[in-house]
């Protein structure tokens, strides 16, 4: 017992963040109840990004009934490729990503052929709720499928890479690119295997990698170097999240973003209860973070000034950046 009790303290001296204080301190404190719905549904989501001229996948339609499943050609029209995905799911599950056609079928990101019965029996299945946060009924979003920019294609299987970063009343305080692998099913989700990357958020060059817990170089399917990978528009991703405050009025959650091919950075989806494998790939705490932006914040309340985007944007850079090491 005293063994654990002195792991728990060495891992709290380094900022630490458990699951407890996460919803104690920082999702009960910040995060008003009233406003869940913006994130967890993303058609909300959507329709305030969109309003506010921030760029999102677009939607091509959503269906709310079994009758409105009829619409579903009408929809997709000529399209090749989309998304079928719950407005309210969490963790990936019940995404359906269409990737072409098939003689009269469908081909599955992963190759698999479908029906267009199949995708309506996933939409049917998504609106019972089979995914949804608490099993309530749900509404299925028919979207752009996004084409993952030509930087990820050496560090990623499949799927769609995805950047997390999360945001403390509108300050960036630790970012993770997130790499589909094989046994994840080309999803970029952690807890089914996905790789976890530390991302510098000064520079937006990646760090070390986490797979199942366990520290890694390189990825287990492509096996390149995962670490040392520059992403672009960097910047315009960290102004992106910070931005995401204002959208939503949280003031704690995770931002989920992708870099299209075509269209450049995306969000994907916002989360009020952002997990902590964040700080594995960092090897970082997220409490030390957490607690000097609160400084930051209370020595701004104090003078009567509240910091721009860019500039709450400029104060996590230099405070949390990494320092390049100098050549002696």
């Amino acid at each position: 017992m005293f063994g654990l009790w002195k792991t728990w303290k060495a891992l709290e001296a380094r900022g630490i963040m458990g699951i407890n204080r996460r919803n104690a301190d920082y999702v009960l404190k910040y995060n008003k109840r009233s406003l869940y719905p913006i994130v967890d549904d993303k058609i909300i989501t959507k329709e305030r990004a969109i309003a506010a001229g921030i760029h999102v996948p677009e939607l091509y339609g959503v269906i709310s009934t079994e009758k409105e499943i009829d619409n579903l050609s009408e929809i997709i029209g000529g399209r090749t490729d989309f998304v079928v995905k719950p407005a309210q799911g969490a963790g990936g599950d019940g995404i359906l990503v269409i990737a072409d056609r098939f003689e009269g079928r469908y081909r599955t990101v992963s190759g698999k052929i479908i029906s267009h019965e199949e995708i309506e029996h996933q939409i049917s299945s998504i609106l019972t709720g089979l995914y949804s946060l608490g099993g309530h009924r749900d509404r299925a979003l028919i979207e752009y499928r996004v084409t993952p920019d030509q930087i990820f294609k050496s560090i990623s299987y499949e799927g769609v890479p995805d950047i997390r970063i999360i945001v403390l009343m509108g300050y960036p305080v630790m970012a993770m690119l997130r790499l589909p692998t094989r046994q994840s099913g080309g999803k970029a989700n952690l807890h089914q295997g996905a790789i976890g990357v530390g991302v510098d958020l000064a520079t937006g060059l990646t760090l070390r990698g986490t797979w199942l817990n366990n520290i890694i170089n390189k990825h287990p399917d492509t096996t390149n170097a995962v670490d040392g990978v520059q992403l672009p528009y960097w910047d315009g991703f960290m102004k992106l999240a910070a931005g995401c405050y204002e959208l939503c009025g949280l003031g704690y959650i995770g931002v989920d973003m992708v870099l299209d091919q075509e269209k450049g950075p995306l969000i994907l989806e916002l989360n009020a209860r952002p997990g902590l494998n964040i700080q594995i790939a960092n090897d970082c705490g997220l409490t030390l973070r957490t607690h000097a932006v609160e400084a930051r914040l209370e020595e701004l309340q104090a003078r009567g000034i509240i910091e721009t985007v860019q500039e709450r944007v400029e104060f996590v850079q230099e405070m949390f950046g990494h320092i390049p090491a100098v050549e002696g």
